[in-house]
Parts: C-alpha cells; structure tokens; sequence
C-alpha cells in the first residue's frame, strides 16, 4: 500500500485517525494511558500497513526491532563496560548490514560470482553484459530474493539508535513497544524520512496534537498527494513509454524530453511522498525533518546535497563522514571520506552497478569541488551559470539512476547528442497533460520563488481542498501509480 492509493485515502488513513482519536479516549485515563493506547494503535496500523507488501515481511522487521532493541541495552554505558559495549555494537552492525546484504545485494553478487567463475560456455562480451546487467548464467541454481520494502530506510533507522545509544546521544528505550513505533511508524515506514531516534524518543511519550497543527498536517499531505498524483505520475508516463522504446534509436528530442520529465519526476515523486510523511507525522503528533529544499535551484553539487533527500545526507555525515574524520583532517583524507560516504550512497539505493557509477561520479565531483572548483563557483557573478551546470549534471546523473545497466545510460546519453530528429520526436511523445504537468513542475520546484510567494498558496485551506479532490479524481479515472523510492 502506498499513500497516493483510493485504499489508503479512503479507508485506511480515515479509519486510522477515527481510532486513533477515540479509543484512547474512552479506554485510558491520564495522559500517560492516553499515550500507551494511542501508541500501541499506531503500532497496530503500521504494521497493518506494512503487511500490505508482504506478510511475510512482518517477520523481518519484528527480527530487525527485536535486534536492535536488545543491542541498545548491551551498548549503553549504565549497564556494561567499554569492551562488552564495543563487542555489542560491532555484532548488531554485522547483524544489520548482514541482514541489509542478504536481501538487497546477493542477488546481484551471485549473478557476478556465476558469470565470473561459471558462465557456462559464454563469451567475454555475454559476461560482462551479465556482470553489470545483474544477470546471472543460473549455475549455482540459488532462487532470486525478493527485496522487502523499506529494509533500507528502516535498518538506518535502527542503526541510527544503537549508535547513538552507544555514544551516549541517546537514552535506551525501556519500552519494546515503543521502539517497535518508531522502527514502523507507518508515515516514515516505506520510504522516509529517515528519522533519527535522538529526534524523536521525547515525542513517542510525550506528544499532544493541536487543531492548528492538525489541519497543517492535513494541507501537508494533500500537497504532497497533488505532487505525487499529478505532476510525478504524468511525467512518469511519458518517461516509461521512452524508456520502453529501443534506446538505441532514440531522437535526440525525445531523449532530452524523457530526461528532464524523469529529472522532474522522480523529485516530484520523492519529494511528494516525504511532504505526506510529514503531514501525517503531524496529524498523529510526531514532528519529523524537512527532507527537500528546492534541490534544482542549487548552484553547486555541494549545494543540491545539502537540498536533496537531506535526512539521508544527514545520517551519512552524521554516521560515516564525522566518524572518518570529516573535514577535520588533511585535505587528501577529507577527500577520501567524502569518496567513501557517495560509494556507500550508491550502493545503498540498490544492487545494480548503475547506482555504484551515479555515487562514485558525485563523489569525484564533490572532491573536484572540495579542491578547487567550489571557489570558482562562489566567485561567479552570474549565478544563474552556477545553477544551469548544476542541473545539467544532476539531469545526466538521473540517467544513469534510471538506466537498467550502463550500456543502456551511455547509448541513452550518446542519444541526447547524436540522436538527430526522426519521425518519433518529442511532439510526438508531448501530450496536453504532459505540458501542464511540466509547467506545475517549473512552478513548484522553487526557480520563480523570488517572485512568486507559493507558501501562501500552499497554506490556503480552499487550494488544498481543491488540490484533494483533484488528485482523487485522477487515482479514480487512472490506474498508472507507480513509486520510485518504493523499491528502497
């Protein structure tokens, strides 16, 4: 189940809230009881919610809560000594990284080690394509493993606490129930915000939810619904449909047009679907982190990942980059670190050697930044320079992101240049929606913001409703609503 679902909207969310607010009420006295109630609800629903995608699933993360909960007691420093709290934390990091591995990676890590040692009468060529497309020969006859939704977002989560438990940012939880919330949560559940548990252990006892922050909560997510519905999943549809075609023999209008709309699309996708999260953290009392600010009008690579997806930046620096040392080292080391924390980004957005190259290329970029180039940029009087390289970088990086393999994100790219004008050019592709769609998105995406005051529009009760029944409309008269982060 997604948010931007007539299931979800109609049914879930309604009845959620109907006994969230109720029940509670009529059972706990105290507020204190009130909170225990509310709490276990909450609970009760999120893992409805997530047993939506999969029953089976249910056991994982019950296994992830169970082992990272219990690991935070072995790492505190009020119940063991130094040597018993490092042993502690470095056997729940294998455990979770393991687990992370184990359903994510090793698809694509057998598909290597057959194609490497067992490709069965293939040629050097065959294999390379298999390497880098994740397709294994099937020598070993290991059965595929079906990626559980949400392991990456929850396991950081997880991660985020017994560290911090360990360094002593954070109080243990004493309640399994509570820390079972806030592992599946369901707003933040399937695909963020990461939400650090120092951020939010005061709220999972504590929390009150007024009308105004209600009803904010309320025109958040109906924003985001109108983000994901109406801009993402027309762009998407476009998008697919190129995709779906040979590569090969792309028009170069087409290609630029297929890469602007999936640039476009998965911003409005993502973005769309954390305003929701946060919108329903508000309804239900929680305060989660912004997680986009206007990442297309950045004027460097530094700048767009201080904008983009910002509570993942925040957990890399926070837990791989200031641990290596940051920027409190020699300039070859800083270098370095930043090299590791984009691998590690690549990697942690799935098992295909597309996403390896798209972390390792903003890595090297950062460190040209870092070097020399960052300078310059600041120095630039003509900023609006600075912000066309920018999103003209992050555009061809989408491709690679979108690709299947690499073979597939250069021939696309090389099309963006060499294709030439066909038959099927991108009037072809253009439809009347589209063109709204993508004028939507140049108006929401913060490049006229200096002139155009969208946070009063944004907070306009009437605008909202209005944004509501629209993005209704659309889930009822189509059937065409598929995720990008879903698959994280």
């Amino acid at each position: 189940m997604v948010f931007s679902s007539l299931l979800f909207c109609t049914i879930f969310l309604p009845l959620c809230l109907m006994v969230y607010y109720i029940v509670p009420g009529l059972i706990g006295r105290g507020t204190d009881k009130k909170i225990l109630f509310s709490n276990y609800i909450l609970l009760a629903f999120s893992l409805l919610f997530y047993g939506f995608s999969g029953a089976k699933y249910l056991i994982l993360i019950f296994l992830v809560i169970l082992i990272n909960w219990g690991a935070g007691f072995w790492c505190s420093k009020k119940y063991h000594t130094y040597r018993i709290r490092r042993r502690s934390l470095i056997l729940v990091l294998v455990a979770d990284l393991g687990l992370l591995f184990l359903f994510k990676y090793f698809n694509l890590f057998i598909a290597t080690i057959e194609n490497i040692f067992f490709p069965r009468g293939l040629s050097l060529g065959e294999r390379l394509d298999g390497i880098f497309s994740g397709t294994g020969t099937g020598a070993l006859g290991l059965p595929q493993i079906i990626l559980p939704v949400g392991i990456s977002f929850y396991t950081f989560q997880a991660l985020s606490y017994v560290i911090d438990v360990y360094n002593d940012k954070t109080d243990v939880q004493p309640k399994l129930s509570n820390f079972a919330l806030y592992i599946s949560c369901f707003p933040q559940l399937i695909a963020g915000p990461i939400v650090n548990y120092k951020d939010v252990c005061t709220q999972l006892s504590e929390r009150t939810v007024g009308s105004s922050t209600f009803v904010k909560g309320i025109k958040r997510f109906c924003c985001g619904l109108a983000k994901k519905v109406i801009i993402a999943n027309t762009l998407a549809e476009l998008v697919d449909k190129v995709w779906a075609t040979d590569i090969a023999n792309l028009d170069a209008t087409v290609a630029w047009l297929a890469s602007i709309c999936y640039t476009f699309q998965i911003y409005y996708d993502f973005s769309g679907y954390s305003d929701m999260a946060i919108g329903l953290g508000k309804m239900f009392g929680f305060d989660f982190k912004e997680n986009f600010n206007h990442p297309y009008r950045a004027e460097s690579i530094q700048d767009f990942w201080r904008r983009w997806h910002i509570s993942l930046s925040t957990w890399f620096r926070d837990y791989v980059y200031i641990p290596l040392g940051g920027s409190r080292c020699t300039m070859s080391r800083t270098c370095f670190n930043i090299f590791i924390v984009f691998l590690l980004t690549g990697i942690w957005h799935g098992a295909n050697y597309t996403f390896f190259v798209w972390g390792i290329t903003y890595g090297i970029l950062l460190i040209i930044e870092r070097v020399f180039l960052g300078k310059l940029l600041k120095k630039n009087p003509v900023k609006p320079l600075n912000r066309i390289g920018t999103f003209l970088i992050v555009n061809f990086l989408w491709v690679v992101f979108r690709a299947d393999n690499i073979k597939v994100a250069f021939t696309f790219i090389g099309r963006m240049f060499t294709g030439g004008i066909r038959v099927l050019n991108l009037f072809t592709y253009l439809s009347g929606m589209t063109l709204i769609a993508l004028a939507l998105s140049q108006l929401f995406a913060g490049f006229l913001q200096a002139h155009i005051d969208i946070s009063k529009l944004k907070s306009n009760a009437c605008f909202c409703i209005f944004l509501l029944l629209i993005s209704l409309l659309f889930l009822v008269n189509g059937t065409y609503n598929p995720f990008i982060y879903y698959q994280f």
